[in-house]
């Protein structure tokens, strides 16, 4: 399980870009054959579980997740959140950071993830898709 990152500047403002990086639902409409159910009551904050479902038909799989860190931007400090990958077919985590830059904001997204029965030889192929399909998602997001 190696992590992969992701690294945009955003004209949005960083509490704006916050907001929609942290609407987890959002996320699958930029995710192809995936929806996501927050399965806790608002608001986000340490707790706050979700599902997303990937697939069609029988072949579908379930990732699992559960904010552990919470903390929205400030003046003072960018925001950070971190996820942890709870299924039983997915297991890892996502670390999100939004913070100033000039007039809009900067995202890092971080996330490490191993899929049960997943050879460790095929983690360069994940982490090069992973790279591309958040590096979408981040930016379609935020509107870029």
């Amino acid at each position: 399980m190696t992590p992969f990152l992701v690294r945009h500047r955003s004209r949005s403002s960083t509490g704006e870009a916050w907001r929609r990086l942290t609407d987890w639902e959002r996320h699958a409409d930029h995710v192809p054959l995936t929806r996501i159910v927050v399965t806790t009551t608002p608001p986000t904050g340490v707790g706050t579980r979700f599902v997303a479902r990937t697939g069609a038909g029988r072949a579908v799989v379930d990732d699992i997740m559960e904010v552990v860190r919470w903390q929205p931007p400030s003046d003072a400090t960018p925001g950070r959140c971190r996820l942890e990958k709870r299924g039983a077919v997915i297991t890892g985590w996502a670390e999100l950071e939004v913070g100033p830059d000039g007039t809009g904001s900067y995202v890092i997204w971080r996330e490490a993830l191993r899929v049960k029965g997943q050879p460790r030889l095929a983690d360069p192929l994940m982490n090069r898709c992973g790279r591309l399909v958040f590096g979408r998602v981040v930016r379609r997001l935020l509107g870029e």
